[in-house]
C-alpha cells in the first residue's frame, strides 16, 4: 500500500506536512485567531504559541460548538459528537466528529485495515461475505433540541450511521438492530439476525463480541461458532487489551485458521493498525488527520506539560499521547498511554492511561503490566477472566500494617471454587517480574502485603456497567485506580446478586 509505506518511510516528512495542512484549515476559526495559525507555522513555534488541554479546559470552547457556532475549533459547524464517558470521570465527554475526521480519518484508516487483511489472507476471500460489526447508538444532541440533525452519541455509531454505501454492503446487521439503544435487547435481535448470514469477519469490543457469539452459539444449538459460520476467519479487536481474551476466543472459535488484528481508535480519531500479522505493535497512523506529540510520564502531573514532537521520542519509555486533529482538538490531552517498539517505522503499544494505574507506594504498575500478570495466572488455574479491576489497600492506624492491592476478578465461566491461591501467586510473581518497582515494595512484604483477591460471579461487571447507565458501547471497566470507589461499588453489586440469587 503505497500511503503507508511513505508514512512507513518518511514519517516525519508526512507528519510537518499535515500540520501545515491542519493549521492553514483552521486560521479564520476563533481558535486559529487566537493564537495566530497560518500554513508555515513550524512545529516549535506551534507547540510555544498553543497550550496543551485536557477535555476538561477545552470544553468551553467544545460547548460552543455543541450549541452549533460555527468556525470554533475547525471551520462550519458539525452536526455529529462522539459521546464517551471517558475512563477518568463520570462526565460526558463530547467530542466533534467532523466529515473530514469521518473521511481523512477513521474511513481512510478503516479501509486501509481492510486492504491490509485483504492481503495478509487473500486465500480467506473476506471481502465475499458479511463483517459482523457491533457498536453503540445516536440520540439527539441535547444543547441543540431544535435540530434533529444534529446527534451525540458512540463512536461507532456515528461511524456506522454515515457509512459509504459499498461498506454498509460489507457488514451486518442492518442499521435498525446494529443501532439500538437497549444492549439486552440489542443482543437477543442481533444474534437472531446473524444466524444465517455468511460471517467472515468480525469487528469490535471484545468483552461485547463474547456476549454476542455465546448467545449465536446457544440459538444454533452448536458446540462452538464454527458451527455456525463456517468461513469465519478475522476478528478486528479494539477498545480493550486482547490478551486476557484470547484463551476465550480460542475455545469459542477453535480453528486454526481464525486470526487477530488489533486496531487503536477512540472517540478522538483512529491512531494505529497492526500491520505485521505476526507482530502486535501498532502502526502509527501519520497522515490521517492527527499530528502527534508526546508527553513523557514525568510531566503527566505537571500544570505545564511540554510534550516531545515525534522525532524525539525514545523505545520503550511511556509517554502521554498528545493529537491536533482535523476534527479541532489542538494539542489535546487524550489520556492514553503508550510506548514505542520501533523508531523505524514508529510503532506502539498501548500501555494503559494517564489517571490508570496503581501508585499509591511507588509501584508504578501501569495496565500493560496488569493485563500480563493476569493472563499468565489465567493459564495457570485454565480458567479465563472475562474483567477485573484492581486498587490499592491503604496502610491502616497500626504501625505494623502494610499495604497492598486489592482485586476483583470475573471469570469467564461459573466454575465453582476457582484457585485464587494459584491464581494469587502467578499474578503476584508475573508482577514481580515485569515491574521492578513492584518487586521491590514486595521484597519480604516489606510495603506490599501479597494480593488480596475476590472472585465475583459472572456478569458481575455486567450489572455495574448497567447500573450506571454505561452498559455497551465504547464503556470499559476501569482496570486499575488509586481509588477505591470502583472496587467497592463492583463488590457491592456482586453481594446484591448473590443475595437476590439465595
Amino acid at each position: 500500500m503505497p500511503r503507508l509505506a511513505r508514512l512507513r518511510q518518511q514519517p516525519l516528512e508526512v507528519q510537518a506536512k499535515l500540520l501545515g495542512q491542519l493549521l492553514g484549515r483552521a486560521q479564520g476559526t476563533e481558535w486559529g485567531q487566537r493564537y495566530g495559525f497560518k500554513e508555515r507555522l513550524t512545529p516549535a513555534e506551534f507547540a510555544r504559541r498553543v497550550p496543551v488541554s485536557t477535555y476538561e479546559q477545552l470544553y468551553p470552547e467544545i460547548e460552543k460548538v455543541l450549541r452549533g457556532q460555527p468556525d470554533v475549533l475547525w471551520p462550519g459547524r458539525p452536526q455529529w459528537f462522539a459521546k464517551s464517558s471517558g475512563t477518568t470521570n463520570d462526565r460526558s465527554k463530547y467530542i466533534p466528529v467532523t466529515a473530514e475526521a469521518l473521511q481523512h480519518c477513521h474511513y481512510r484508516a478503516g479501509r486501509d485495515m481492510l486492504a491490509l487483511a485483504t492481503h495478509f489472507y487473500p486465500q480467506e476471500r473476506l471481502v465475499t461475505g458479511k463483517t459482523l460489526s457491533l457498536g453503540g447508538a445516536h440520540s439527539a444532541n441535547p444543547f441543540r433540541p431544535q435540530e434533529p440533525a444534529s446527534r451525540t452519541g458512540d463512536v461507532s455509531a456515528v461511524i456506522m450511521q454515515q457509512l459509504p454505501w459499498w461498506a454498509e454492503q460489507m457488514r451486518t446487521p442492518p442499521l435498525a438492530l446494529a443501532l439500538l439503544e437497549e444492549w439486552e435487547e440489542k443482543i437477543e435481535r442481533i444474534a437472531a439476525h446473524v444466524l444465517t448470514q455468511d460471517v467472515r469477519v468480525l469487528a469490535g469490543v471484545p468483552t461485547w463480541m463474547v456476549v454476542l457469539l455465546r448467545r449465536v452459539v446457544a440459538l444454533a444449538g452448536a458446540p462452538d461458532i464454527t458451527h455456525v459460520w463456517p468461513h469465519l476467519r478475522l476478528f478486528l479487536h479494539g477498545a480493550v487489551a486482547f490478551g486476557p481474551y484470547r484463551e476465550l476466543f480460542r475455545q469459542l472459535i477453535p480453528d486454526a485458521r481464525m486470526r487477530y488484528l488489533e486496531i487503536y481508535s477512540a472517540s478522538e480519531g483512529y491512531f494505529a493498525l497492526q500491520d505485521q500479522p505476526d507482530s502486535e505493535d501498532l502502526l502509527l497512523l501519520l497522515d490521517h488527520g492527527i499530528y502527534y506529540e508526546f508527553l513523557p510520564a514525568d510531566q503527566w502531573a505537571s500544570p505545564a506539560p511540554q510534550p516531545v514532537p515525534l522525532a524525539a521520542v525514545e523505545l520503550h519509555r511511556p509517554y502521554a499521547l498528545v493529537i491536533s486533529t482535523n476534527a479541532g482538538l489542538w494539542r489535546y490531552l487524550v489520556g492514553d498511554t503508550v510506548r514505542f517498539t520501533s523508531l523505524a517505522p514508529y510503532r506502539v503499544r498501548i500501555t494503559g492511561r494517564t489517571k490508570h494505574f496503581l501508585n499509591a507506594f511507588g509501584e508504578e504498575v501501569v495496565i500493560e503490566n496488569a493485563e500480563a500478570a493476569v493472563v499468565a495466572a489465567s493459564q495457570a488455574i485454565g480458567l479465563t477472566v472475562r474483567d477485573f479491576t484492581a486498587a490499592p489497600i491503604w496502610f491502616a492506624a497500626d504501625s505494623s500494617s502494610r499495604g497492598g492491592h486489592e482485586w476483583v476478578i470475573e471469570f469467564a465461566t461459573e466454575a465453582a471454587c476457582p484457585n485464587l491461591t494459584t491464581f494469587g501467586a502467578v499474578l503476584d510473581a508475573t508482577l514481580c517480574a515485569v515491574n521492578s518497582d513492584y518487586a521491590a515494595k514486595r521484597h519480604r512484604n516489606l510495603v506490599l502485603a501479597p494480593p488480596r483477591l475476590h472472585a465475583v460471579p459472572a456478569g458481575t461487571f455486567e450489572s455495574w456497567l448497567a447500573g450506571k447507565g454505561k452498559l455497551g458501547g465504547q464503556h470499559k471497566v476501569p482496570r486499575l485506580l488509586n481509588s477505591r470507589e470502583v472496587l467497592e461499588a463492583v463488590l457491592a453489586t456482586a453481594e446484591r446478586r448473590r443475595n437476590n440469587e439465595s
